[in-house]
């Protein structure tokens, strides 16, 4: 909490808002590279065509809630015209296996006709946030669960400050950064008007940066940058820039992405396990808990080829860890759960749990992870609520 806030505590027992511990995470990116091919990795990886299949052989391993997502260039081709037929077959799909989706309304795409440092890009993801509520409205009656925007804090970075994905920008980052939450706000606000009790995710990565050893007089600023992550989200509840319309309720479920490199050496290499300077996983979620107090989860985590399975056993056993010390964590989401084209060359990345579908929908599975999985399973079985401290004002 910053210093000087006064903050109000509450415990209540809490329920999991997630049918299963361990989930599946289907990469659904739609950017546009530099050489100005839109990515639509659900069709590269036949995911649109075998979701069924897709869902059902999930529920095999013991996952029954994943996130998906809905891709806005193909929704929304015309301005404010949306086609969610591209949705529908998924969604259907869902209901018949029985599986619960966290749906990503916008994951790194947008239509061309937006510039998303504008008005039009937060009124627009606003409008599709809207007319997403009434198809699901019309279309189920289960619980909506939404990530309204993706990683902002990621995207900020990789489009707004080092050019890596669009926009390809450099120095705006921070701009960018609260352009982002403006949507995200909008977005939450116009699926609650439609659907008042729908649940908001906000995935952001957990990351750690370490003060290079041979230079401690750079500690100072090595912790400001590290606490940077935490903007997207201080902006999200409210606790800086109040001018975005932040508040605390927008702060529901909070998703922590986490990979083999979120933690490194300020300006110098990345930190793997076993480095003393690593951090544990279980020190990351204590503070992520402790400093916005809602319900949290691991929402993307995995790692390219042979390493998948140990990787896994990692997080599983951090996360029991950090349960077994009071922080609740409600979920473990593998991410990319399917095996799909790199997004800068098109290589084959082999970090799921399932490989690319044949005409039958059939995907080949990489045993070691689903052993792996097999043996944690047992472990989570019955984590469905926690004692929450909640926070009551800043």
């Amino acid at each position: 909490m910053e210093r000087g806030c006064v903050v109000a505590v509450a415990r209540t027992v809490q329920q999991s808002p997630f049918k299963s511990f361990f989930q599946a995470g289907f990469e659904c990116s739609t950017h546009r590279r530099r050489d100005g091919r839109r990515l639509d990795l659900i069709a590269a990886t036949r995911h649109d065509e075998f979701a069924f299949e897709d869902y059902q052989a999930l529920q095999n391993f013991g996952i029954k809630t994943v996130r998906d997502g809905i891709r806005w260039h193909i929704i929304e081709k015309s301005p404010r015209q949306y086609d969610f037929s591209s949705v529908l077959p998924m969604l259907r799909a869902s209901q018949a296996a029985g599986t619960q989706v966290i749906w990503d309304l916008f994951h790194y795409g947008w239509p061309d006709d937006i510039d998303v440092f504008s008005t039009a890009f937060v009124d627009r993801l606003g409008q599709l946030g809207s007319a997403f509520a009434r198809f699901l409205h019309d279309e189920t009656e289960q619980e909506v669960l939404v990530c309204p925007l993706n990683e902002p804090s990621f995207l900020s970075w990789a489009g707004g400050e080092v050019e890596y994905i669009n926009p390809f920008q450099k120095s705006r980052g921070f701009e960018l950064k609260q352009q982002l939450v403006r949507a995200s706000i909008a977005a939450s606000e116009a699926i609650w008007n439609v659907l008042p009790n729908a649940r908001m995710v906000h995935c952001e990565p957990a990351i750690h940066i370490a003060p290079d050893p041979l230079r401690p007089e750079d500690s100072e600023l090595v912790e400001e940058f590290r606490l940077f992550q935490f903007q997207s989200l201080d902006m999200l509840a409210g606790r800086i820039c109040p001018e975005l319309g932040g508040a605390a309720k927008y702060c529901d479920i909070i998703g922590l992405n986490y990979y083999w490199n979120n933690q490194w050496i300020h300006r110098a290499r990345t930190l793997p396990l076993g480095d003393r300077l690593y951090r544990p996983f279980r020190d990351l979620l204590k503070e992520f808990h402790e400093r916005y107090r809602c319900s949290i989860f691991v929402s993307e985590t995995g790692i390219e080829d042979h390493r998948r399975a140990d990787w896994f056993d990692y997080v599983a056993g951090e996360v029991l860890a950090a349960q077994q010390s009071g922080t609740p964590v409600y979920g473990i989401c593998l991410y990319p759960i399917l095996n799909h084209p790199g997004w800068d060359n098109d290589r084959h990345c082999h970090c799921g749990l399932l490989d690319y579908a044949n005409d039958q929908g059939l995907r080949e599975c990489y045993k070691p992870l689903a052993d792996a999985l097999a043996r944690w399973l047992g472990r989570f079985e019955g984590v469905e609520k926690f004692e929450l401290a909640t926070t009551g004002g800043y």
